[in-house]
Formats: structure tokens, C-alpha cells, sequence
């Protein structure tokens, strides 16, 4: 396994001018040895720019890449020592499940004795252990992906694995099952794992750091934990949870917060530590995030509670999930996930929602203020 250090931007224009330009911005990022990583996004921004350029299939048009401090921006794929995985399976029909498996290990004249302990242990990780003697080419596309993630876990000695959406074939519970498959090779064998996916389920329950990207940027490095607590930039908020972040406008009256829409009256004054309300005061203008999993009911007593309308109330079975405007036919928009509490809410309700709590997170220019 090797430590990949990354200082590097890529165009497929000559010359750029602009950002828009880019498929990938200027970025510098290290991913370390034997870590488990996931570059999260959606279709168009940068993830597949990104991991070719770490395997050797396209050159960054600028910067440089480094496998262990070495320079390997001009390396082939081979010379980088990389395995691949593919979004669509890429093995060879004519051959046995083992054989494929095999053919990696053969290819670099791995003893067979050698050859048949891997290929039995990475067989039995992935289910594959009694089609070992068949013929690819009958299998169905989900166990053909299987063999695909075999051959690239098969070597030992690569300095990276690279998965480029290679779950898109598999069979929903089959995506569960090889999930927890792949981490629990990770644990046991510390492979680096780059892992490309648009899936955020995919991102959060594979990888230990999660690189977000947006328009060629990464927007955000974290853990699961970070991302969903502490989303860097609105557009984190917006992309991660389900439904995600719930955004108002707001501004700082006179000391304390209010809320664009709200027509009752309120200024908010929740527990703020000083440079957060520095920055909110100095900002004037700024952008209040809250999870839907942190509203809750509450009433008209509650200084923090903010006057809305319920426009929807769903029983998800596990919980509700209420929506609700600010004003009544206003754009702001919350989403609150609710226990029974909520079973009475019906739309046309009015109800009060506590939006300001711990969770609350503080925006200025969509950069999170902390």
C-alpha cells in the first residue's frame, strides 16, 4: 500500500481561464496509507477526473502526484502498481470464476501455492467459493461485478484499490452484503481503498473520510459523523441526510436573530459562542442550517420555537415526516423528522417548531461559521 499525495488540477480545454473551465480545481490532498476513502458528488463533478488521475489513466494538465514521495505524475497505470474495479464488470468470459481470480497473481508469477491460498480466501470473502469451476460467461451480472472486485482484491502488493461506482450492477441487498464485505477486508487487511460514488449510503457506511465534490471542487473532507453534524458548506447540508439540511435566511437585528418569513414578530436569541455571533453580526445577512432529524414540536411559549404551517404529514413508519412553510405559501421550507408526537399534525395545521438548538448551524457566503 503507498501514501498518495496529490497537488494537482486537471482542464480538458486548453488554457483555462475560469473555474468553470476546470473538471478538476486546484486541489491538494493526501490519501494516507492503508485508509479507506470514498469521493462522494454528483454526476459532473470531478470524482472519475479525480480517481483517473490517481491511477495513471489521464495526466493532471497541472501538478503533480506522489506514491510514497515519488513522483509517478508521468506513470503508467502498471508502473504505479494499481488495481481498478470498474463500474461494469471487466473479466475475461472464456475463463472460470478461479481462473479470473487467478489471472492477476499468474500474470506476475506468483507461486501456485500461493495463487490458490488467495484466490480461497478472497473467494470465500466474497461468496464465491462453490462457482470457483464455472465459466464466467453464464453468470449474471451481479456475481460477474463480484469476480471484478475479486481481481482487484486478489494482489497483495498494489499500491491502491480504486473502485469507480462498482456496486451500479448489484442487486440492492447484494449492495448491502458487499459493503460490509469490503470494510471488513479493509479492517483485516488495511488496504488503501479510493472508492468513487454518487450513493451517499455508499460514501458513509464504506469509508472512514469521506471527500465530498462539487463543480471540480472538494468542498469537504470528513467522517460520516463530521459531514452530518457539521456540514462545511451549505451544499454539504443540502447533499447529506435524507431529506438533507433545511436552509432560512435570516439576519442580526439589534442583538439578536431574524428569521426572513417569519411574520410573528420573534427575534431569536439562542446560546451563541462569541465568535459565531461576532461573525453573524458582522456578516448581517447569513443562512441558518438544522437537520430534520433536530426539530421538534413545541409552543408558543418556547422563545426559540418558530411559528409555521404544516403543509404534509407523513407516516414513514418509524417516524413522521412533517412539512411545514414558514409563512403560509412562503418558499422556506422545513422538513422535520418526528416521533408520534406528530400523528395529529394534518395539512392547513399551524404548529411551532423549534429551530434553534446545539445542532444549529450558522452560514455566511454558504461557508459554515465555527
Amino acid at each position: 500500500m503507498a501514501r498518495i499525495d496529490l497537488d494537482l488540477a486537471h482542464a480538458y480545454v486548453p488554457n483555462p481561464q475560469r473555474d468553470e473551465d476546470y473538471a478538476l480545481l486546484p486541489l491538494r490532498f493526501t490519501f494516507e496509507d492503508g485508509g479507506a476513502y470514498a469521493l462522494l458528488g454528483p454526476s459532473g463533478c470531478g470524482k472519475t477526473t479525480l480517481l483517473n488521475c490517481v491511477s495513471g489513466l489521464l495526466r493532471p494538465s497541472q501538478g503533480t502526484i506522489h506514491f510514497d514521495g515519488k513522483d509517478v505524475t508521468a506513470a503508467s497505470p502498471q508502473a504505479r502498481n494499481i488495481a481498478q474495479v470498474f463500474q461494469f464488470p471487466v473479466i475475461y468470459d472464456t475463463m472460470t470464476v478461479g481462473e479470473n481470480l487467478a489471472f492477476p497473481l499468474r500474470n506476475r508469477g506468483v507461486p501456485d501455492a500461493q495463487v490458490r491460498e488467495r484466490v480461497g480466501r478472497v473467494a470465500e470473502m466474497l461468496d464465491l467459493s462453490s462457482s470457483l469451476d464455472r465459466r464466467a460467461s453464464g453468470l449474471a451480472a451481479d456475481a460477474k461485478q463480484k469476480i471484478s472486485l475479486g481481481r482487484g482484491l486478489v494482489r497483495q502488493d498494489v499500491s491502491a484499490i480504486l473502485f469507480d461506482e462498482p456496486l451500479t450492477v448489484i442487486d440492492p441487498h447484494l449492495k448491502w452484503q458487499l459493503r460490509r464485505k469490503l470494510k471488513e477486508i479493509h479492517h483485516e487487511f488495511r488496504l488503501t481503498l479510493i472508492y468513487v460514488t454518487h450513493d451517499q449510503t455508499e460514501a458513509l457506511t464504506f469509508a472512514d473520510q469521506v471527500v465530498v465534490m462539487s463543480r471540480g471542487k472538494a468542498v469537504q473532507v470528513g467522517s460520516a459523523d463530521a459531514l452530518f453534524e457539521k456540514p462545511a458548506h451549505t451544499f454539504v447540508g443540502h447533499f447529506i441526510g435524507s431529506p438533507g439540511m433545511n436552509f432560512l435566511s435570516a439576519a442580526w437585528r439589534d442583538g439578536a436573530i431574524e428569521v426572513q418569513g417569519d411574520k410573528s414578530g420573534r427575534r431569536y436569541s439562542p446560546p451563541l459562542e462569541g465568535h459565531v455571533a461576532a461573525a453573524l453580526q458582522a456578516a448581517g445577512t447569513f443562512r441558518i442550517g438544522v437537520r430534520p432529524e433536530y426539530l421538534s414540536l413545541s409552543n408558543e411559549a418556547d422563545p426559540l420555537a418558530m411559528p409555521v404551517h404544516v403543509t404534509r404529514a407523513q407516516d414513514i413508519g418509524t417516524y413522521w415526516l412533517v412539512t411545514a412553510t414558514v409563512e403560509a405559501g412562503n418558499d422556506a421550507v422545513l422538513r422535520a423528522r418526528l416521533g408520534t408526537e406528530a400523528a395529529s399534525l394534518n395539512a392547513g395545521d399551524a404548529a411551532w417548531l423549534t429551530v434553534f438548538n446545539r445542532h444549529t448551524c450558522y452560514y455566511v457566503n454558504e461557508e459554515l461559521v465555527q
